[in-house]
């Protein structure tokens, strides 16, 4: 079994225009000093990274993780969620999701299409100058706005969704492939990777490709009353990124799962810091460890209440606590003894 990497924390809620938070040299000495030991970064960030130069430039590469390493940081994975969202957008989102990209692919679909799926292709190629062996990302989506079936959805249409997804993210699979680095999709409700079925259906469109693989979020499992545990025994072999963001489920007579169109802080369901949510951690950490995970256990602070310095704080502790050294022997290993094949055969009262 391998011990679990971390404490790790996801930079991109933390991104500001004041110091330390506005470069990454210094947003990795606080974090440093705060017990964390790996970061993941926003490949969108302009103040942390640029991601055309460090798939160009190993030079690049080695000089940012030299950096890092100088405080004791390590680069766990590099994310493209913004742009991973922009490969698969519904004409419903257009608006609200055109922000996300350069001012010249704006309002037009095809060109914002085609400048996400380079940016999947160029982070492939700088996760591999990093010496990455993950890179996690969001799905985009084109079935969402029909999720929930009323008014009735033509037949075949989920399917035709699945499939021009798939035929989108098989190239960009591909690259990354021939880097050697996995694809990590974060399971979360507005992709059309939401949950464990869907991820299935998306997989088998991809021909069961093994850089497909699950960035674990339990908090998004909770809130959708998911078997979050559940998931990892039937997902374990494709989970290869972690998320570790708690979150409560608030039972209420006036709303319910799909929030009331109301506020984070007045949902029923809402995410909280490590530790003040209801996910039971232990348990996950339990399995990830028996599963043998191979990645590192990364925080991404997201909480209706709690500020967002005092939730990094805490959740690097919270991580340290919670990762599983694991052991190297059997617990009953003393009561063993050397036996021969002859010994165990008389001990059914066979023949030797």
């Amino acid at each position: 079994m391998k011990d679990i990497k971390g404490p790790a924390l996801f930079l991109a809620q933390y991104v500001r225009d004041q110091p330390p938070f506005n470069s990454l040299d210094g947003i990795a000495h606080w974090a440093a000093d705060l017990g964390f030991i790996g970061i993941q970064i926003p490949t969108w960030e302009p103040r942390l990274f640029d991601l055309e130069t460090a798939a160009q430039s190993l030079t690049y590469c080695q000089d940012l993780s030299g950096r890092l390493a100088e405080v004791g940081i390590a680069i766990t994975e590099l994310s493209t969620h913004l742009q991973g969202q922009l490969v698969a957008v519904h004409p419903a989102y257009d608006l609200m999701f055109d922000g996300f990209a350069p001012a010249s692919v704006r309002s037009n679909t095809q060109a914002r299409t085609a400048w996400a799926s380079n940016q999947l292709v160029l982070a492939a190629k700088a996760s591999q100058n990093l010496g990455l062996a993950a890179h996690v990302t969001f799905s985009g989506a084109l079935a969402w706005p029909y999720f929930y079936p009323w008014p009735a959805r033509p037949a075949g249409l989920v399917e035709e969704a699945f499939d021009e997804l798939a035929r989108r993210w098989r190239p960009i699979l591909n690259a990354f492939d021939e880097v050697g680095v996995d694809v990590c999709y974060e399971i979360h409700p507005g992709e059309d990777l939401h949950d464990g079925i869907t991820f299935e259906m998306f997989l088998e469109r991809v021909g069961s490709h093994a850089r497909c693989n699950i960035l674990y979020d339990p908090s998004h499992l909770l809130l959708q009353h998911m078997d979050y545990l559940g998931f990892i025994d039937a997902y374990h072999e494709r989970i290869r990124a972690f998320h570790v963001k708690d979150a409560e489920f608030r039972q209420s007579p006036r709303v319910g799962v799909y929030g009331g169109y109301q506020a984070w802080v007045d949902r029923p369901g809402r995410f909280r810091s490590l530790g003040d949510g209801q996910i039971d951690f232990v348990g996950i950490f339990s399995r990830m460890a028996q599963y043998d995970f191979p990645g590192w256990a990364v925080l991404e602070w997201e909480c209706a209440l709690k500020d967002a310095q005092v939730g990094a704080a805490e959740g690097a502790k919270f991580i340290a606590e919670h990762i599983i050294k694991v052991t190297d022997t059997a617990f009953d290993d003393f009561a063993g003894s050397p036996i021969d094949r002859a010994q165990i055969r008389a001990a059914m009262g066979l023949r030797a």
